[in-house]
Protein backbone atom coordinates (compact mmCIF):
# COMPACT_ATOMS: atom_id res chain seq x y z
CA UNK A 1 0.00 0.00 0.00
CA UNK A 2 0.94 3.51 -1.22
CA UNK A 3 0.39 6.23 1.72
CA UNK A 4 0.88 9.78 -0.02
CA UNK A 5 0.85 12.64 2.94
CA UNK A 6 -0.45 15.83 1.64
CA UNK A 7 -1.13 18.92 3.05
CA UNK A 8 -4.55 20.15 4.74
CA UNK A 9 -5.95 22.88 1.55
CA UNK A 10 -7.76 22.38 -1.55
CA UNK A 11 -3.99 23.07 -2.91
CA UNK A 12 -2.25 20.08 -1.23
CA UNK A 13 -5.11 17.27 -1.61
CA UNK A 14 -5.45 18.87 -5.46
CA UNK A 15 -1.71 18.15 -5.53
CA UNK A 16 -1.62 14.67 -3.55
CA UNK A 17 -5.06 13.84 -6.29
CA UNK A 18 -2.58 13.98 -9.23
CA UNK A 19 0.48 12.63 -8.01
CA UNK A 20 -1.33 9.83 -6.73
CA UNK A 21 -2.88 9.56 -10.57
CA UNK A 22 0.56 9.94 -11.96
CA UNK A 23 2.57 6.76 -10.33
CA UNK A 24 0.55 4.63 -12.07
CA UNK A 25 0.30 2.36 -9.03
CA UNK A 26 -3.49 1.04 -9.17
CA UNK A 27 -6.06 3.27 -7.26
CA UNK A 28 -6.92 0.29 -4.96
CA UNK A 29 -2.93 0.37 -3.81
CA UNK A 30 -3.00 4.11 -2.94
CA UNK A 31 -4.67 5.99 0.27
CA UNK A 32 -4.13 9.91 0.70
CA UNK A 33 -4.20 11.48 4.17
CA UNK A 34 -4.20 14.95 4.90
CA UNK A 35 -3.06 14.05 8.34
CA UNK A 36 0.29 13.32 9.66
CA UNK A 37 -0.04 9.28 10.62
CA UNK A 38 0.14 8.73 13.89
CA UNK A 39 0.95 5.04 13.20
CA UNK A 40 3.01 4.07 11.00
CA UNK A 41 2.39 0.67 8.99
CA UNK A 42 5.54 -2.22 8.51
CA UNK A 43 3.40 -3.05 5.06
CA UNK A 44 3.28 0.72 3.90
CA UNK A 45 5.38 3.16 1.80
CA UNK A 46 4.64 6.67 3.26
CA UNK A 47 5.11 9.24 -0.06
CA UNK A 48 5.21 13.34 1.82
CA UNK A 49 3.83 15.59 -1.24
CA UNK A 50 5.05 18.53 -1.44
CA UNK A 51 2.25 21.13 -2.82
CA UNK A 52 2.55 22.63 -6.45
CA UNK A 53 0.26 24.75 -7.35
CA UNK A 54 0.99 24.19 -10.76
CA UNK A 55 0.36 20.52 -10.33
CA UNK A 56 -3.05 21.54 -8.25
CA UNK A 57 -4.47 23.95 -10.95
CA UNK A 58 -4.06 21.01 -13.23
CA UNK A 59 -6.53 19.09 -11.11
CA UNK A 60 -8.85 21.71 -10.91
CA UNK A 61 -9.02 22.54 -14.94
CA UNK A 62 -9.84 18.64 -15.92
CA UNK A 63 -12.31 18.83 -12.60
CA UNK A 64 -14.05 21.90 -13.91
CA UNK A 65 -14.15 20.61 -17.59
CA UNK A 66 -15.20 17.64 -16.76
CA UNK A 67 -17.78 17.61 -13.94
CA UNK A 68 -18.56 21.11 -14.21
CA UNK A 69 -18.65 24.72 -12.20
CA UNK A 70 -21.41 22.99 -9.34
CA UNK A 71 -19.36 19.45 -8.73
CA UNK A 72 -15.87 21.39 -9.07
CA UNK A 73 -17.15 23.91 -6.06
CA UNK A 74 -18.24 21.05 -3.89
CA UNK A 75 -14.93 19.20 -4.03
CA UNK A 76 -13.33 22.40 -3.08
CA UNK A 77 -15.60 23.16 -0.20
CA UNK A 78 -15.06 19.25 0.99
CA UNK A 79 -11.79 19.92 0.54
CA UNK A 80 -11.48 23.00 2.37
CA UNK A 81 -13.27 21.51 5.38
CA UNK A 82 -11.62 21.53 8.85
CA UNK A 83 -13.14 18.94 10.57
CA UNK A 84 -9.63 17.07 11.67
CA UNK A 85 -9.34 13.79 11.39
CA UNK A 86 -12.28 11.39 11.82
CA UNK A 87 -13.31 10.31 15.39
CA UNK A 88 -14.17 6.86 14.12
CA UNK A 89 -11.05 4.75 13.86
CA UNK A 90 -12.30 3.12 10.43
CA UNK A 91 -14.11 6.29 9.29
CA UNK A 92 -12.21 7.73 5.73
CA UNK A 93 -9.68 10.32 5.82
CA UNK A 94 -10.89 13.18 3.94
CA UNK A 95 -8.26 13.44 1.30
CA UNK A 96 -8.70 10.10 0.62
CA UNK A 97 -12.49 10.06 0.29
CA UNK A 98 -11.87 13.35 -2.35
CA UNK A 99 -9.57 11.31 -4.31
CA UNK A 100 -12.28 8.27 -4.35
CA UNK A 101 -14.50 10.43 -5.50
CA UNK A 102 -12.88 12.08 -8.20
CA UNK A 103 -11.69 8.64 -9.63
CA UNK A 104 -15.58 7.50 -9.83
CA UNK A 105 -16.44 11.08 -11.28
CA UNK A 106 -14.05 10.72 -14.24
CA UNK A 107 -14.98 7.49 -14.60
CA UNK A 108 -19.24 7.87 -15.03
CA UNK A 109 -20.44 8.97 -18.18
CA UNK A 110 -22.14 12.19 -16.34
CA UNK A 111 -19.73 13.02 -13.84
CA UNK A 112 -21.26 15.63 -12.41
CA UNK A 113 -24.00 13.72 -10.79
CA UNK A 114 -21.16 11.73 -8.79
CA UNK A 115 -22.17 13.00 -5.29
CA UNK A 116 -25.44 11.73 -6.15
CA UNK A 117 -24.03 8.00 -5.06
CA UNK A 118 -24.32 8.91 -1.37
CA UNK A 119 -24.37 4.95 -1.23
CA UNK A 120 -20.64 4.88 -1.88
CA UNK A 121 -19.11 6.02 1.75
CA UNK A 122 -16.51 7.79 0.19
CA UNK A 123 -19.38 9.90 -1.62
CA UNK A 124 -21.02 10.44 1.31
CA UNK A 125 -18.29 12.05 3.56
CA UNK A 126 -17.84 14.27 1.22
CA UNK A 127 -20.94 15.39 0.49
CA UNK A 128 -21.28 15.71 4.40
CA UNK A 129 -17.41 17.62 4.07
CA UNK A 130 -18.79 19.74 1.76
CA UNK A 131 -22.26 20.74 2.88
CA UNK A 132 -20.45 21.78 6.25
CA UNK A 133 -18.02 24.16 4.77
CA UNK A 134 -20.51 25.25 2.25
CA UNK A 135 -22.91 26.29 5.08
CA UNK A 136 -20.51 28.70 6.56
CA UNK A 137 -19.77 30.17 3.89
CA UNK A 138 -23.11 31.18 3.06
CA UNK A 139 -23.73 32.21 6.66
CA UNK A 140 -20.49 34.50 6.14
CA UNK A 141 -21.43 35.95 2.99
CA UNK A 142 -24.68 37.45 4.54
CA UNK A 143 -23.23 38.12 8.48
CA UNK A 144 -19.47 39.36 7.11
CA UNK A 145 -19.21 43.29 7.96
CA UNK A 146 -16.99 45.67 6.45
CA UNK A 147 -14.94 48.98 8.46
CA UNK A 148 -12.88 51.60 6.80
CA UNK A 149 -9.89 51.76 8.88
CA UNK A 150 -8.06 54.88 8.63
CA UNK A 151 -5.58 54.18 5.84
CA UNK A 152 -9.26 53.75 3.45
CA UNK A 153 -8.82 50.20 3.60
CA UNK A 154 -12.09 48.13 3.94
CA UNK A 155 -11.72 45.36 6.55
CA UNK A 156 -13.32 42.80 7.91
CA UNK A 157 -12.73 39.87 10.49
CA UNK A 158 -14.69 36.47 10.54
CA UNK A 159 -13.66 33.30 12.98
CA UNK A 160 -14.97 30.27 10.38
CA UNK A 161 -14.34 26.53 11.34
CA UNK A 162 -13.23 25.63 8.08
CA UNK A 163 -10.44 27.33 5.65
CA UNK A 164 -13.31 28.89 3.15
CA UNK A 165 -11.30 32.03 2.78
CA UNK A 166 -10.89 31.58 -0.65
CA UNK A 167 -14.69 31.29 -1.47
CA UNK A 168 -15.19 34.72 0.37
CA UNK A 169 -12.09 36.15 -1.40
CA UNK A 170 -13.80 35.46 -4.86
CA UNK A 171 -17.26 36.62 -3.92
CA UNK A 172 -16.16 40.06 -2.85
CA UNK A 173 -13.82 40.64 -5.49
CA UNK A 174 -16.50 39.98 -7.66
CA UNK A 175 -19.09 42.47 -5.81
CA UNK A 176 -16.30 45.32 -4.86
CA UNK A 177 -14.18 44.97 -8.02
CA UNK A 178 -12.42 49.04 -7.45
CA UNK A 179 -12.11 48.74 -3.52
CA UNK A 180 -9.28 47.93 -1.37
CA UNK A 181 -10.12 45.09 1.00
CA UNK A 182 -8.78 42.72 3.14
CA UNK A 183 -11.11 39.91 4.96
CA UNK A 184 -8.71 39.02 7.97
CA UNK A 185 -10.00 34.40 8.79
CA UNK A 186 -8.42 35.24 12.67
CA UNK A 187 -8.66 31.39 13.23
CA UNK A 188 -6.52 30.43 10.68
CA UNK A 189 -4.26 33.42 10.77
CA UNK A 190 -4.36 34.13 7.12
CA UNK A 191 -6.51 36.89 5.44
CA UNK A 192 -7.89 37.88 1.39
CA UNK A 193 -6.34 40.97 0.13
CA UNK A 194 -7.93 42.60 -2.67
CA UNK A 195 -6.34 45.67 -4.59
CA UNK A 196 -8.31 47.84 -5.99
CA UNK A 197 -9.05 46.89 -9.83
CA UNK A 198 -6.47 43.53 -9.58
CA UNK A 199 -7.66 39.84 -8.06
CA UNK A 200 -7.39 38.76 -4.42
CA UNK A 201 -4.65 36.78 -2.55
CA UNK A 202 -4.20 34.98 0.06
CA UNK A 203 -1.49 35.90 2.62
CA UNK A 204 -0.41 34.90 6.26
CA UNK A 205 -0.78 37.27 8.77
CA UNK A 206 1.63 36.06 11.71
CA UNK A 207 3.31 39.13 10.87
CA UNK A 208 1.18 41.71 10.37
CA UNK A 209 0.62 44.57 12.51
CA UNK A 210 -2.61 43.74 14.53
CA UNK A 211 -3.10 47.44 16.19
CA UNK A 212 -3.36 48.65 12.76
CA UNK A 213 -6.64 46.78 11.94
CA UNK A 214 -8.26 48.63 15.59
CA UNK A 215 -7.67 51.92 14.10
CA UNK A 216 -10.80 53.08 12.38
CA UNK A 217 -11.52 56.15 10.15
CA UNK A 218 -13.87 58.76 11.73
CA UNK A 219 -16.23 58.65 9.59
CA UNK A 220 -16.87 54.88 10.56
CA UNK A 221 -17.22 55.11 14.04
CA UNK A 222 -19.96 57.67 13.80
CA UNK A 223 -21.87 55.73 11.32
CA UNK A 224 -21.02 52.60 13.97
CA UNK A 225 -22.63 54.49 16.56
CA UNK A 226 -25.39 55.57 14.27
CA UNK A 227 -26.10 51.68 13.77
CA UNK A 228 -25.59 50.76 16.63
CA UNK A 229 -28.50 53.30 18.35
CA UNK A 230 -30.93 52.75 15.75
CA UNK A 231 -30.85 48.94 15.87
CA UNK A 232 -31.28 49.43 19.73
CA UNK A 233 -34.10 51.86 18.95
CA UNK A 234 -36.35 49.82 16.87
CA UNK A 235 -36.46 46.76 19.23
CA UNK A 236 -39.65 46.10 20.60
CA UNK A 237 -39.24 45.34 24.18
CA UNK A 238 -41.61 42.69 24.47
CA UNK A 239 -40.92 40.64 21.62
CA UNK A 240 -37.54 40.18 22.55
CA UNK A 241 -36.51 36.55 22.00
CA UNK A 242 -32.88 36.08 21.99
CA UNK A 243 -33.10 32.01 21.38
CA UNK A 244 -34.28 33.24 18.02
CA UNK A 245 -32.08 35.37 17.82
CA UNK A 246 -29.32 33.27 18.16
CA UNK A 247 -31.21 30.92 15.74
CA UNK A 248 -31.33 33.21 13.25
CA UNK A 249 -27.42 34.74 14.05
CA UNK A 250 -25.75 32.01 15.51
CA UNK A 251 -23.56 33.34 18.42
CA UNK A 252 -20.21 32.24 17.03
CA UNK A 253 -20.73 34.46 14.20
CA UNK A 254 -21.89 37.47 16.58
CA UNK A 255 -18.39 38.73 17.79
CA UNK A 256 -17.56 39.81 14.50
CA UNK A 257 -21.09 41.95 13.76
CA UNK A 258 -20.75 45.57 14.66
CA UNK A 259 -24.98 45.50 16.42
CA UNK A 260 -23.39 42.91 19.12
CA UNK A 261 -20.59 44.35 20.16
CA UNK A 262 -20.95 45.81 23.25
CA UNK A 263 -18.29 48.24 23.74
CA UNK A 264 -20.11 50.22 20.65
CA UNK A 265 -23.83 49.64 21.85
CA UNK A 266 -22.45 51.55 25.68
CA UNK A 267 -21.16 54.28 23.96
Amino acid sequence: MYLYVCEDSIDGIFTGVYDAWASRRGHANIRLTAHQPENYSLFSEYIAVQTDYGKSQKVARTLYNRLGEETYTELCQAAASQEGQPRRRKAMDKADAIYRTIVLALALEDGSKVLSYLGEPYVNRVFQLSRSAGNEAHHLLGFLRFQELENGLLFAQIHPKHNILPFLGEHFSDRLPQENFMVYDATHHVAALHPKGQGFFLTDTHSMDMEMLHRLSQEELEYQKLWCKFFEGIAIEARINPKLQNQNLPKRFQQDVIEFNQKHRQN
